[in-house]
């Protein structure tokens, strides 16, 4: 499935257009520098496959990209209803990009449900191709059309191609022994190879992905390898669809090295992976499934050759039970979960704190509160990974900033938890978990050593001289309290969240002592050693935009738009939350407006309002979706303006 360019002219605007000499005519080839597609149908329809195809695809093309799966909770919605519409954005480009996309180019729908769903989002002038044959009067009264949108004129401003895909697949795979209803099932793969001819796609990924994934229901592999070439095809014969588009592969956007395509939680576990092969210790995970972070137990689960262990609990408490229980056995610890999980950790977090025990506990953000949206994205939980816990308990808290940031997050939160001797909260989100972009494979020279020594005898002297181990005395250095693995001779200790004598860790009651141990573990935090946070401001600008975890995308986007149009602005996103980085106070007073973006009604901004005395203003959604571009562009021009 190969076409080859015959003569190509370069147009005024800079379009490259070239001719495609093909068996039944001529169809032209118009080469753009991006394009963001729309994939939209039922739960059922296969939305989700379809977009993760066609993204594998233009990965191993060497596109640079960025996607957004937007899908409902529930497991199955009614069939044909807005509640039930599920959608897969695919923004990728010639260059390097930063966001899914604000507006799609092009609209796959399904059904009339995923029409009307999507249409507001899509710019006059875009591309349409809908499933015609499931624009029946029921299904669009269902959704509150009252007449065809396809025949009404209320489409004319955009570039509708009405297809039958339902029809076309069914006519397609006649010569199997499927039903009809078997045979539907198979439109999203017509649908995805109509699009792999649209945009120049390899198809060789998807045919070998088919044969792999059904290579125990032969029947269904080649009725959905039929599908997927009728749909190839079917671009490459029809006369509705005149043009084809090339992208070509973003030869510059990478620095050198070997890639691959990666979503949020599949980087985060890579890096916990690697973060106990550079530390020498098992990885335990400690999880209870929940929404959107079961995937990282998923695939740390087929891992066992690396010596992870993973243990799905009955609930959230004994997840983290379990998980602080292999951080006293001398395991690297995990326990993962989402907001509403974290609340219910909460109570063991500050055992751990008072144990002073490395673990990692990490929150992959939805929306709140309670159940809230168990498929949407917000960063809400910033405050409760901050002081979410019972009396004096601070913890380091981290945040990665892309899908493939996630790995090197995991890393930062395991050094930072085996070298300090401190729980620490990862905050990723479900736009990073779900969302995938290009990531290079790091080398093995690149990699942090994470090694730790256990403690191994007696590391004090009494009066008496005496030789004895005490657990809570600490390195100068890093306040770090010695690690005793259970079962080394002579290292027997108190445990338990019983306040603690400092040194010798004997229960103690006494005022000044708690005290002590209290501000000890708040200096322990506050010593970390963390980066010093970096601006970027070529233009020596009087506004500072602020960001932190996964709204660095749309914040970078908006300030390359707003640099393009002569607006200077200066930019800086933070990792570490807590502690900040220590610059951070000198760079927010050096400015004379700071702006910060958040998927809250200003989280980040409180707690740097109240550090830092500095009038940050508040740039805040809270509707399940990541920041657009140009929505982030337009406020901040009013701030630069004000």
């Amino acid at each position: 499935m190969t076409s080859q360019v015959s003569r190509t002219t370069e147009q005024a605007d800079g379009t490259v257009v070239g001719e495609q000499r093909r068996p039944g005519g001529v169809k032209a080839v118009r080469r753009l520098d991006r394009v963001i597609i729309r994939f939209a149908g039922d739960s059922g329809d296969g939305m989700q496959l379809t977009g993760d195809r066609f993204t594998s695809e233009t990965a191993s093309f060497g596109n640079d990209l960025s996607t957004l799966p937007n899908f409902p909770a529930e497991i199955r919605a009614p069939a044909g209803t807005l509640p039930g519409v599920s959608s897969f954005q695919l923004h990728f480009a010639d260059h390097d990009i930063l966001t899914p996309g604000d507006a799609p180019n092009v609209l796959v729908a399904m059904n009339p449900a995923a029409l009307k769903a999507n249409i507001g989002d899509l710019p006059r002038g875009a591309e349409i191709i809908v499933n015609t044959d499931e624009f029946t009067k029921r299904a669009m009264q269902k959704v509150g059309y009252d007449t065809s949108p396809l025949e009404d004129g209320s489409l004319d401003g955009y570039s509708l191609h009405p297809v039958p895909l339902t029809t076309l697949t069914v006519e397609a795979l006649k010569e199997f022994d499927l039903s009809r209803k078997e045979a539907e099932r198979s439109k999203n793969m017509f649908a995805l190879g109509l699009l792999s001819w649209m945009y120049h796609r390899p198809t060789e990924g998807t045919e070998r992905f088919l044969q792999q994934k059904f290579a125990r229901k032969p029947e269904v592999m080649k009725a959905n390898l039929v599908a997927f070439r009728a749909g190839w095809n079917f671009g490459e014969t029809t006369e509705d669809f005149a043009v084809s588009y090339e992208i070509a592969p973003a030869t510059t956007a990478f620095p050198v090295g070997t890639y691959r395509n990666i979503s949020g939680n599949l980087a985060l576990a890579y890096g916990l992976v690697t973060a106990s092969r550079q530390a020498d210790l098992p990885l335990f995970l400690g999880s209870y499934p929940i929404t959107p972070a079961s995937d990282i137990l998923h695939e740390l689960s087929k891992h066992k050759n690396f010596g992870v262990r993973t243990f799905q609990a009955e609930d959230e408490i004994a997840g983290i039970g379990a998980a602080l229980g292999a951080a006293f056995g001398g395991s690297l610890a995990v326990t993962t979960t989402s907001g509403p999980g974290v609340a219910l950790k909460a109570e063991t977090v500050g055992l751990a704190v008072s144990l002073e025990l490395p673990l990692l506990v990490v929150d992959i953000q939805r929306g709140g509160p309670s159940t809230g949206l168990p498929t949407k994205t917000e960063q809400a939980d910033l405050l409760q990974a901050m002081y979410g816990r019972n009396g004096e308990a601070p913890v380091p808290v981290i945040a990665p900033r892309t899908p493939g940031d996630c790995f090197d997050a995991a890393l930062e939160a395991a050094r930072i938890a085996l070298t300090y001797r401190t729980p620490v909260m990862l905050l990723s989100d479900g736009y990073l978990a779900n969302g995938s972009e290009p990531w290079r494979i790091p080398e093995l020279e690149e990699l942090p050593d994470l090694r730790v020594q256990f403690a191994s005898g007696p590391n004090h002297t009494l009066e008496d001289g005496t030789e004895v181990f005490w657990p809570y005395k600490r390195d100068p250095q890093t306040l770090a309290r010695p690690w005793a693995v259970p079962g080394t001779p002579g290292l027997e200790h108190r445990i338990g969240g019983i306040e603690k004598q400092d040194g010798t860790g004997n229960i103690s009651y006494d005022p000044a002592n708690h005290d002590f141990m209290v501000r000890t573990r708040q200096a322990k935090i506050d010593g970390i050693d963390v980066p010093d946070i970096e601006v970027d401001d070529p233009d020596g600008a009087r506004t500072l935009v602020l960001g932190w975890g996964s709204t660095y995308g749309p914040i970078t986007a908006a300030v390359r738009r707003l640099r393009a149009a002569g607006e200077p602005i200066a930019q800086a996103h933070l990792r570490h939350l807590n502690p900040f980085p220590r610059n951070l106070g000198t760079v927010l007073k050096s400015y004379d407006k700071v702006v910060i973006p958040e998927m809250n009604l200003g989280q980040l901004a409180t707690l740097v309002r109240a550090k830092y005395l500095v009038d940050a203003h508040s740039y805040n959604q809270v509707n399940g979706m990541p920041f657009k571009a140009e929505q982030l562009a337009t406020a901040l021009k009013e701030a630069i303006h004000d």
